[in-house]
């Protein structure tokens, strides 16, 4: 499949199976990186509106397969409640949202002007229920 890949947390954690199933049962249609994690500071491309990926499971597997369908690139400081709640973790704030996502990312430091990428997406195709 040439697909590009689209992974949520790390691979073999309970934060990567919490997080596939909450999008295989439709709770989770955004996510949020680090713009960071794309070029010019990796190899990475940012995520491309209308582009579809290979979604991947526990150990790797691809499961699914997921379409982009918004990506913003705003200050930490501007992710608002509305996105929070759609990344379906269960977020009542975007305090909460802040607070889990700089523990995701305790290897950096999050300010209030720090670049995130929110990015949403839809799931278009399951290919095996194994998470």
């Amino acid at each position: 499949m040439g697909l590009s890949r689209f992974a949520l947390g790390h691979p073999g954690t309970p934060l990567r199976r919490q997080l596939v199933e909450a999008v295989l049962r439709g709770l989770k249609t955004a996510t949020a990186s680090l713009l960071t994690d794309y070029v010019p500071y990796t190899e990475e491309p940012l995520p491309i509106v209308g582009q579809r990926y290979r979604m991947v499971g526990f150990d790797d597997e691809t499961i699914g397969i997921v379409e982009t369908t918004e990506v913003l690139i705003v200050p930490a400081a501007k992710v608002d409640l509305q996105f929070a709640r759609d990344e379906g973790e269960g977020f009542e704030t975007v305090a909460d949202w802040r607070t889990a996502h700089e523990r995701f990312w305790s290897d950096r430091k999050i300010t209030d002007e720090t670049r995130i990428v929110c990015e949403r997406f839809r799931l278009v195709d399951v290919l095996t229920q194994r998470v």
